[in-house]
């Protein structure tokens, strides 16, 4: 895929895309989510209306016309993971497709969980509430960096059933290094990995082969950097392996229908039917197609979205350091090099959730998870609109914390 556009096109006066935003109206707000919920482009509207005329033509024939809305979206997955090697599966979430997952392994034979004290909700929260009914879960801290999969990998060992681990920091944004290794030493142990690429995917290159993770399940989906709106999480597997959910939903029928089971047990689906749920909500599909094709005919590519936001990162970065804030209200990781950083800037503060508010009351979008507020770009932001947020931050902090 050749780009339409060089990086340096997104810092001109004008941003080449705002115009394809202009229901979101992107041109006249400070959105700083980019990192939790990106606007979608216009074309994402023409998806949603599809869907209505499709229902409405094709009544219960629809859905043929749906499994290859579907398979576009699975296409743009797999082309943004480079992963010609796997299933992948869709639901309306994470969680849906992570509480499948948990209930296919073997917790008869193992009994170890092992994440990290740096993930996103959807794997802490439940892990957590794991850990309270009995289930032996092991949290390593995710610093230092250096050491991070080192001692991740002493931990792995015939107990383990499940390594879960999110390729970004939730709190500061930096790449998690060492997956490779992780992975290597999970395949020697026979344990699975899972890896949340939520926050990698689309706005950070990622090769499943390079990275060294073709025998790992990735989840991830697209509310975030692949702006495809809600219901379109993922869970990828790798071929060759088969998996008994207790979990499971009637969807997964679908690859053995005419079929009886002779013992009368539970017939599995196989490949991407394997973790299927229920009844889907096939709109969050034609939107998400749309918008699929919107990046592909723009020439939007993780390299060069990856460029952009670097680039942005750089704008906010500087005009922070404007500021000269005392480093005891808020501050960041200077040691982070921009490479190891991924899609948002995270400010470390004892009055995070205070600066959300405010801001907020302002219209400028950011957030807050415990003490950090978190700053998201976007692609179709100018540098105005970047320096303004943080401008209007440093006056919130200097006439309300700052005595």
């Amino acid at each position: 895929m050749k780009s339409k556009f060089n990086a340096e096109d997104f810092f001109a006066a004008g941003n080449p895309l705002a115009p394809d935003y202009s229901r979101f109206n992107v041109e006249n707000k400070l959105l700083l989510t980019g990192h939790s919920h990106q606007a979608w482009p216009d074309v994402s509207r023409e998806g949603i209306i599809q869907c209505w005329d499709d229902a409405a033509e094709l009544a219960d024939k629809k859905w043929e016309r749906i499994s290859i809305v579907e398979e576009r979206v699975k296409s743009g997955y797999r082309t943004l993971m480079n992963d010609t090697g796997g299933h992948i599966t869709l639901a309306p979430s994470t969680h849906d497709l992570i509480i499948k997952l948990l209930s296919a392994l073997q917790f008869r034979n193992r009994t170890k969980i092992i994440t990290t004290d740096s993930e996103f909700h959807t794997i802490s929260r439940q892990l957590k509430r794991l850990r309270e009914e009995g289930f032996a879960i092991m949290t390593i801290p995710a610093e230092p960096r250096e050491t991070f999969a080192d001692r991740v990998v002493r931990e792995i060992d015939s107990d383990t059933l499940i390594v879960m681990i999110s390729a970004v920091y939730y709190k500061t944004a930096a790449i998690a290094r060492g997956l490779d290794l992780i992975m290597e030493k999970c395949r020697h142990e026979g344990a699975e990995f899972l890896v949340d690429a939520y926050h990698l995917l689309n706005i950070v290159p990622f090769d499943i082969k390079k990275s060294g993770l073709a025998d790992a399940f990735i989840t991830g989906g697209g509310y975030k950097y692949c702006q495809l709106g809600e219901g379109n999480a993922f869970l990828r597997f790798p071929e060759g392996r088969s998996f008994r959910p207790a979990l499971t939903g009637w969807f997964s029928e679908f690859a053995t229908l005419g079929k009886k089971s002779p013992d009368d047990k539970v017939m599995s689906g196989e490949g991407s039917y394997t973790f299927a749920g229920g009844t889907v909500e096939s709109a969050s599909f034609y939107r998400a197609a749309r918008v699929f094709d919107y990046f592909e005919e723009k020439g939007l590519t993780p390299q060069l979205l990856r460029e952009v936001s670097k680039m942005q990162m750089e704008i906010l970065i500087r005009a922070f350091e404007e500021l000269d804030l005392p480093e005891d209200i808020i501050t960041y990781d200077r040691s982070l090099d921009p490479d190891e950083r991924a899609g948002f800037l995270s400010l470390k503060s004892p009055h995070a959730g205070f600066l959300y508010s405010e801001l907020k009351s302002l219209d400028v979008l950011t957030d807050s998870r415990e003490d950090y507020l978190r700053f998201g770009p976007a692609p179709y932001l100018n540098s105005s609109q970047l320096k303004r947020s943080v401008e209007i931050m440093g006056d919130i902090v200097r006439k309300k914390l700052m005595k």
